[in-house]
């Protein structure tokens, strides 16, 4: 890892890393669904840069439309309670959905939102997820696709935060022991 010139933070994931990543994520997708008939639901607030990236990739996409749900708080560990803050406000019965979140790792958010969306009328839903943490996962999760594979790490940026920071780093760095009380 490369020191980022922000104390505390050291890049894990560059951010032309990610750029070449998101390219070779949007052709897997539209080499597997019809954008056409596809609705972008965008998990708020850490996917939302690279919904942002994703979705100009992706032509004729139908629609987008966010969901927002909780288990962090401001802290670094989930709480284990996935509870849904805002939902779509979309009709998504018979549509195929992309579900765009940042990082499947215990895999509770991932699993809610996902029945929560089928439970919405969704002919499928498909998890797309920049990153993935295996070694955290509690419930079975199968994405679509995943841009990275990380190990047990707190990492920022790229839309990801603690405590709201961080979001706007164009890459991906660990948050040092001792910096989330900083």
């Amino acid at each position: 890892m490369e020191p980022t010139g922000l104390q505390g933070l050291e890049v894990l994931i560059s951010e032309h890393e990610i750029a070449k990543r998101v390219d070779e994520m949007a052709a897997r997708i539209t080499a597997t669904i019809d954008c056409s008939e596809a609705v972008a639901v965008v998990a708020l607030k850490g996917a939302l840069i690279l919904a942002a990236d994703l979705v100009r990739r992706l032509p004729a996409l139908r629609a987008i439309d966010f969901v927002q749900a909780r288990s962090y708080g401001h802290g670094t560990e989930s709480s284990g309670e996935v509870r849904i803050l805002r939902d779509v406000e979309m009709l998504l019965t018979g549509l195929d959905v992309l579900l765009i979140d940042d990082i499947l790792d215990t895999g509770l958010t991932s699993a809610r939102l996902k029945s929560h969306l089928e439970s919405h009328g969704a002919r499928a839903v498909h998890l797309v997820t920049l990153l993935d943490k295996p070694s955290r996962r509690r419930v079975e999760v199968q994405p679509l696709i995943t841009g990275f594979t990380v190990p047990d790490l707190f990492v920022v940026g790229y839309g990801m935060d603690f405590a709201e920071r961080y979001r706007d780093l164009p890459y991906i760095a660990v948050l040092s022991p001792g910096e989330e009380h900083a």
